[in-house]
């Protein structure tokens, strides 16, 4: 019995002290001087990022912005991301999507959000969100496939992008 009892309390520590990804988030916003509508207009059609998003090269998606509607992004420099459309509403100014191969991206189980709503005082905030867990799903990641990695590159993806959409939208 005692050694029944010890074998479990082994266990239960190993268990304890192992530790594989925690799911990250990020989201970034945007204020830009425009309607909500017109910031739709540039944003919405699936079939279309690389009209606003300056590491695109080409989108194809197979369905346009219908949900089910599969899309690859083909990147400026090489690499392919694939994502499916998860949800969509033009009267709400949102689509969800989740990535089914993130290609160079360091992730794994990625969903996102963007959306447009009208900012306070005029013109449209657009926030894009995303949840996802680090490429290297055991533990010990390489550093290019840890947390910070995983962070850091979707953090720049969204900034980026936004960035770009803001200068299009508010040039004079």
């Amino acid at each position: 019995m005692r050694v029944s009892l010890m074998a479990a309390l082994l266990l239960a520590c190993s268990v304890a002290w192992a530790h594989g990804p925690t799911r990250q988030k990020v989201t970034e916003s945007v204020t830009i001087k425009a309607a909500p509508d017109a910031v739709w207009a540039k944003v919405k059609d699936f079939g279309a990022m690389q009209g606003w998003h300056p590491a695109i090269e080409n989108t194809a998606a197979d369905q346009g912005s219908g949900v089910g509607s599969i899309r690859t992004l083909t990147l400026k420099g090489g690499g392919t991301i694939v994502e499916e459309l998860e949800s969509y509403s033009d009267a709400d100014r949102k689509f969800s999507y989740r990535m089914t191969d993130p290609g160079p991206v360091p992730v794994n189980n990625y969903s996102s959000t963007l959306s447009v709503k009208p900012a306070d005082g005029g013109g449209s905030v657009v926030e894009w969100r995303g949840a996802f867990y680090r490429k290297y799903m055991n533990n010990d990641p390489p550093p290019e496939q840890n947390d910070e990695a995983a962070v850091k590159a979707i953090t720049g993806i969204y900034q980026f992008g936004l960035g770009n959409l803001k200068a299009m939208l508010e040039k004079k």
